[in-house]
């Protein structure tokens, strides 16, 4: 069971993440709609693993990434993103994630994904 912090800027996404990772016996202990709000509970929770979005207002996932990276090395991020965002999903990984998931999220994708970067 790992803790988790949900980064997305939609209600709805955030919400299918907590209900798929709940089922897999994970706790989520915390959600951000934005970068810097992850950056912050980041700083706060220290999760296991983060979930991060990629589009998102104030402070967009990459930069998120790049900024909790910076701080903390070891940080285990998977990003979210759309279909169509190979480019940016390159630029994820460089800057640091471990893995990328595609919405819309399919279940075993996502408890796959959290089990191979929580090795």
């Amino acid at each position: 069971m790992a803790r988790i912090l949900i980064v997305d800027d939609a209600k709805f996404m955030r919400v299918t993440l907590r209900n798929i990772l709940r089922q897999a016996n994970h706790e989520i202990v915390g959600e951000a709609e934005n970068g810097r709000e992850a950056v912050a509970l980041y700083q706060q929770l220290k999760p296991d693993l983060v979930t991060m979005d990629i589009t998102m207002p104030e402070m967009n996932g990459l930069d998120a990434v790049r900024e909790i990276k910076r701080n903390h090395p070891q940080a285990k991020i998977i990003m979210c993103s759309a279909m169509g965002q190979q480019k940016t999903i390159i630029e994820a990984i460089e800057a640091g994630a471990r893995d990328y998931l595609v919405k819309p999220f399919d279940v075993s994708s996502v408890v796959d994904s959290v089990k191979s970067v929580l090795r």
